[in-house]
């Protein structure tokens, strides 16, 4: 028996309710992006309706409230995170433009023969700013493999360290494998040579509780969609003193403190990063989204979601060619697989039309897939919302689907 009661929580996801090609809709694109929650689109009715104005530098009313629901959803996350301070939550579009955002500004202060330690399970989004940085300066990029399981290979990891390491940047937990990495541990013997880390917490937020204080984490990065909330909506935690040191990643109002057409001065973080006018609406909103996961609780959706992981895993070890990337302990409930010879796409396709939403592809991580010696893989992951009878039907579709195809 879950521990949470999904059957309530799925009351609160209209999408749920409806069909794909005459099927009821099991949605297992979770890692890509979660569902949105009633009171979360409620909360965006209700900025649009009764407090649409822009924030900060406004007198009037209805500025007044909105800016306040922007502030209160700061101090939000700050709690959330556990953060030391609510100046060091920067609001931005996603987990793409945080990272690009530290490694642009972080970047500034590299030099010719600086070295960044990341590892060949991120994201694009992980790997493609730093690759942008040696436009400017001759940055080597140092890769961490991953051991037959997905596990990092933390051996090799502690290897890499040297004079020139200035960043290390990595997932929390990979969009691929679920592998939830060891950042604790890494945090640590990054620190130990004195290196600052990234954490790309995607994959992680809404399934884990995040405390980056205890975890002593210089960045934390994540997006609102895929822990429930709005799309367009991020979060970049930085801790004070980088982000004091960083340089402004844009320009532009909000983030000055005076301007002559001779000499700009900043404001201070977080709206030194904040350039223009931030998403007003859905800020708020995402403070709704946060609530709802708490009221729940994490753990609680963590124990839900590894019990529907085994027990998919389980039965799709049923299958005979079944292949899946990924077993390492404690893995988060992500699937990624084959069978035999079968296509990842045909086999989507298929699941598709039976009414399973599953993932695709190369998962933006193409040189893991490199690594593992596949151009792309399905996808099945799990949210609080589904269910051990939505994995029987996943498998009753899945098996039906290899049948055909083979």
């Amino acid at each position: 028996m879950s521990i949470i009661d999904t059957e309530a929580i799925r009351k609160d996801f209209p999408i749920l309710e409806r069909k794909v090609n005459n099927r009821q809709l099991i949605y297992l694109d979770n890692t890509a992006t979660t569902q949105t929650p009633r009171c979360v689109v409620d909360s965006i009715v209700s900025s649009y309706y009764n407090t649409k104005a822009n924030v900060h530098r406004g007198v009037h009313t209805l500025s007044q409230e909105a800016t306040l629901l922007q502030e209160h959803t700061r101090e939000r996350v700050r709690a959330f995170l556990n953060a030391r301070s609510s100046d060091e939550i920067i609001f931005t579009r996603g987990t793409t433009e945080s990272i690009n955002l530290v490694a642009s500004s972080m970047g500034q202060l590299f030099k010719d023969g600086d070295e960044v330690i990341l590892t060949v399970m991120e994201h694009h989004s992980n790997i493609v700013p730093w690759q942008l940085l040696q436009n400017r300066v001759d940055l080597k990029l140092r890769v961490v493999p991953v051991l037959s399981d997905g596990a990092l290979d933390m051996d090799t990891f502690r290897s890499l360290f040297n004079e020139r390491t200035r960043m290390v940047s990595v997932c929390h937990v990979s969009n691929v494998l679920g592998t939830v990495n060891p950042v604790a541990e890494i945090i640590a013997e990054s620190h130990r040579h004195g290196v600052p880390v990234l954490i790309d917490g995607a994959q992680a937020i809404a399934h884990t509780t995040v405390d980056v204080t205890s975890l002593d984490a210089d960045f934390y990065v994540f997006s609102s969609h895929k822990m429930y909330g709005p799309s367009g909506i991020g979060v970049l935690y930085g801790k004070r003193e980088w982000l004091d040191m960083m340089p402004p990643y844009q320009g532009g109002g909000e983030m000055i403190e005076s301007v002559s057409f001779e000499k700009t001065t900043f404001a201070p973080p977080p709206f030194k990063f904040e350039a223009g006018t931030p998403d007003f609406i859905d800020i708020p909103a995402l403070h709704k989204a946060i609530d709802y996961i708490c009221g729940i609780g994490v753990e609680n959706i963590a124990t839900h979601e590894d019990g529907l992981l085994h027990y998919a895993t389980e039965r799709m070890n049923e299958i005979p060619g079944m292949r899946i990337f990924g077993t390492a302990p404690g893995k988060s409930a992500i699937i990624s697989f084959l069978v035999g010879d079968i296509h990842h796409y045909d086999l989507g396709m298929l699941l598709d039309k039976l009414g399973v939403a599953v993932r695709t592809g190369h998962h933006c991580a193409q040189p893991l897939m490199h690594a593992l010696g596949v151009e792309g893989t399905v996808r099945a992951s799990f949210a609080m919302y589904n269910t051990a009878k939505e994995v029987d039907i996943f498998i009753d579709a899945l098996k039906r689907s290899v049948a055909m195809l083979q």
